[in-house]
């Protein structure tokens, strides 16, 4: 499966035993009535309420007499607590406790059976209750009202001693929320209660909205109001005491009734139809670290044959709207689409449909993200019982009272990546691994076995310029914010293949309006987001064209006699010495494959550039970052890039088993060696247009000659043609030259000839070869256009002749 369930909690397993036991031991003991253990076979009744900020579960259940109990698992110490008893046949709604376990909110409503009385206040539907649990004492009336109230407390940031004052929300059915402020003191002892519980203060936090969201984890109340008609999505963060502050607002382009009600992340609400929601809008709100903000929605389900959802981007400034084909026709959708946060990415899942992976750091091209559809893996990825995605990648399965950490399954993603045959799969897998960032040595090996078995399976990418930009983008960006503006993250710019299943359209979006000045975390990255998508234009993505400027500026400078100040050219030289080290370093084992060993002053210059001018990039746009620790990302970005060169390579070495030096030139290559150095090719061909430093061309020494002749004649007929085409040189031109003869003579029928000749045709008086270029010229001349050398017109018997002669007088060393 592509996502990985670690369950952190399960109620059966956590719960359940625990409930038998104190049963057991209230049994044994003759107790009655009270306590936790008063629980005969009514098991089915334990459900899940509420998972608070610190990770603690609350849960109830009922004994057989209807008596409701509220239980709490403690997620550090995984231990067990009863928390309190209403003896009463009640309902729950709603359920929270404050962080010292001193405070317990709970809303009820009268249960729904036939001839029970009522057990609330008369004219009240549901009873919002505080109360002291530490021990247990007063219960405070908070509201008595004929609307459902669900409940929250506050969990500021901050350590050490209990809080004075307590905050909790109250979100009522009616459209608003409050905030009541809860003073405590202790008495005798370590005995908490309320003070001055006959007047509690309130204050009203939002109003007339139609959505809310809670994030536990952040403390942030999403929620959407409806103003002429039209969606604003609104952000209120809370901080420690009583303050909180709105934080944007962000019109939403979305579908909204004023007559609907939908609560997300306030706890377990059974008292709505979970098959009745699926036909309703589903939206949600996703943030992580890197300051990025999405919305998720699909709107009410017309058709059973497709499914419309859009994801906002809105660190981004647009959005996308996709429709994905279900394919099954005959499957009804009767299950709701479920959007699930996963770090980088966000998963959509349509349980025995398809699951889309959606990658929200890059969501400009479809190809970086992964759909798949039509097998039985993706259709029971998942549990097909309502999940909701909670903060920090956790998701709560409600029906079974299981809390997963949703992972991406990197093995999986391996394998799929060894299996799949669709570009578009290949890539958004490939990144989807890489982002996993487990092992990323071990991944890295994994993933260049995998190319060197597919070096020519990808058509619409090049596979190694695609690896090596996109795992040292991944090995550089955790280390501080703002990079994924400022590296390159993909060899592409563009994709126009369509993806099979799955359609979309992109629309700018109107950018959130924040509503604050000063800015901390999250809303600082968020902000610096939303100000480089107006104000950056064209993008800042770093690419060596200076450096390509730049090396060969200097390598002109040089051949005409002028130089650079020393100091320059010095400081461009010792950056790559610091690189060479840092390359030697990340290797215990010394490598097969002698790269960047070399004496190569331009190859140096070329590396030391490249630092240079990535810590200049970084530097301009790289705001309240040490230039010491710029430095030291422009080394370890460089060095990457090198080493996943050098890997690639060893890799290949490693593979055919060659030895150091193995590509000698004075014999026939095995085939071992031919599988090398087309790895070596293609090694070559993907770095070339990314200007990376690699032995740059040989020039004509006898040794090099020897080497270029050697690695021609390795090469198929006509690659080996089309290189000598290129190369301007009498070896080359003699080559030619033997192909030309080779094919005029190849079907030649001799035929009885003058014995007289011309001499004032030939320029030398060499019979043997005057005798020859005559034969030639006559097969030429009897059908031109069969004989003519591909590509060059003016490859005939004079070149031919010229090159002999040329050939000759160097064997001579005339």
């Amino acid at each position: 499966m592509a996502l990985r369930l670690v369950s952190d909690f399960d109620l059966g397993k956590d719960v359940l035993p625990w409930l038998r036991a104190q049963r057991a031991a209230l049994v044994a003991a003759g107790a009655g009535g009270g306590g936790p253990g008063v629980l005969e076979n009514n098991y089915e009744s334990l459900r899940v309420l509420n998972v608070e900020r610190n990770g603690n579960i609350i849960y109830t259940y009922k004994d057989d007499k209807g008596n409701v109990f509220f239980g709490l698992y403690d997620y550090q110490t995984k231990q067990n607590e009863h928390l309190y008893t209403f003896e009463k046949d009640l309902q729950v709604v709603s359920c929270s406790v404050n962080r010292e376990r001193t405070l317990l909110a709970a809303s009820l409503v009268q249960a729904a059976k036939e001839g029970r009385r009522n057990e609330l206040q008369p004219g009240s539907r549901c009873l919002t209750l505080l109360v002291e649990i530490h021990p247990i004492n007063n219960v405070k009336v908070l509201k008595a009202v004929d609307s459902y109230i669900w409940v929250q407390f506050l969990y500021p940031h901050v350590e050490g001693h209990p809080l004075p004052e307590n905050h909790l929300l109250l979100i009522s059915e009616e459209k608003y929320i409050e905030q009541l402020h809860i003073q405590v003191t202790q008495e005798d002892g370590n005995r908490v209660v309320i003070k001055n519980s006959g007047h509690l203060p309130r204050q009203r936090v939002a109003e007339d909205f139609v959505w809310a969201q809670w994030d536990m984890s952040e403390q942030r109340l999403y929620y959407i109001d409806l103003k002429k008609s039209r969606s604003v999505l609104k952000c209120i963060q809370f901080s420690a005491g009583e303050h909180f502050s709105l934080m944007f607002e962000a019109p939403l382009d979305v579908s909204l009734s004023d007559s609907g009600f939908k609560l997300v992340n306030f706890g377990y609400d059974d008292l709505q139809d979970q098959e009745k929601l699926s036909k309703h809008p589903t939206l949600c709100v996703f943030t992580n670290h890197t300051g990025s903000l999405c919305v998720c929605y699909c709107p009410n389900f017309d058709s059973w044959e497709q499914i419309t959802y859009s994801v906002l981007y809105f660190h981004k400034g647009h959005g996308k709207t996709f429709t994905a084909t279900l394919g099954r026709v005959d499957s009804r959708v009767t299950k709701g689409i479920t959007f699930l946060s996963l770090d980088y990415y966000v998963a959509v899942y349509l349980p025995g449909h398809f699951f889309h992976l959606l990658n929200i750091q890059h969501p400009d091209l479809i190809c970086h993200s992964l759909f798949l559809t039509g097998n039985s893996e993706v259709i029971d990825m998942l549990p097909h019982s309502p999940l909701q995605s909670l903060s920090g990648s956790l998701v709560l399965d409600w029906g079974s009272g299981k809390l997963y950490r949703a992972l991406l399954n990197q093995s999986y993603l391996l394998e799929f990546l060894w299996n799949t045959r669709l570009d578009c799969e290949k890539l958004a897998l490939l990144h989807c691994v890489l982002s996993c960032g487990r092992d990323p040595r071990r991944l890295e090996a994994k993933i260049i076995q995998w190319i060197s078995e597919n070096i020519s399976a990808c058509h619409s990418f090049d596979l190694i310029q695609e690896f090596i930009i996109a795992s040292s983008y991944w090995s550089i960006y955790p280390e501080t914010s703002n990079m994924d503006k400022l590296l390159p993250y993909s060899s592409l710019l563009t994709w126009d293949t369509e993806i099979p299943g799955i359609t979309l359209v992109t629309e700018e979006i109107p950018l959130p309006l924040m509503k604050v000045h000063s800015f901390k975390g999250y809303w600082e990255k968020l902000n610096s987001n939303l100000e480089y998508v107006k104000y950056s234009k064209p993008h800042l993505h770093y690419n060596n064209s200076v450096v390509r400027r730049e090396w060969h500026s200097l390598i002109s400078e040089e051949k005409k006699g002028k130089r650079r100040s020393t100091v320059y050219v010095r400081n461009i030289l010792d950056n790559a010495i610091k690189v060479i080290s840092n390359l030697e370093a990340r290797n215990l084992e010394p490598r097969l494959t002698p790269l960047f060993q070399e004496e190569d002053n331009h190859q140096r210059l070329l590396m030391g550039l490249m630092v240079s001018e990535l810590k200049d990039h970084l530097l301009r746009h790289l705001q309240g970052v040490e230039k010491k620790k710029i430095e030291q990302m422009v080394l370890d970005y460089v060095s990457k890039l090198l080493d996943l060169i050098c890997q690639i390579l060893e890799a290949s070495w490693r593979k055919h088993n060659l030895h150091p030096w193995v590509l000698h030139f004075n014999r026939r290559a095995s085939a071992a060696e031919f599988a090398v150095f087309h790895i070596m090719t293609r090694i070559l061909e993907a770095t070339n247009s990314l200007f990376l430093p690699l032995p740059p061309d040989l020039d004509n020494t006898e040794k090099n000659e020897k080497v270029k002749l050697s690695i021609i004649v390795r090469l198929p007929p006509l690659t080996g043609q089309k290189i000598c085409r290129l190369w301007d040189h009498p070896v080359s031109s003699n080559i030619i030259s033997r192909n030309h003869v080779k094919q005029l003579l190849q079907n030649y029928n001799k035929q009885p000839r003058s014995s007289m000749m011309d001499k004032s045709s030939f320029s030398v008086e060499f019979l043997p070869l005057n005798y020859f270029i005559e034969i030639l010229t006559d097969i030429e001349s009897s059908n031109p256009a069969l004989y003519a050398f591909e590509g060059r017109d003016n490859v005939d018997a004079k070149f031919v002749e010229e090159a002999a002669l040329k050939h000759t007088t160097m064997l001579l060393g005339l």
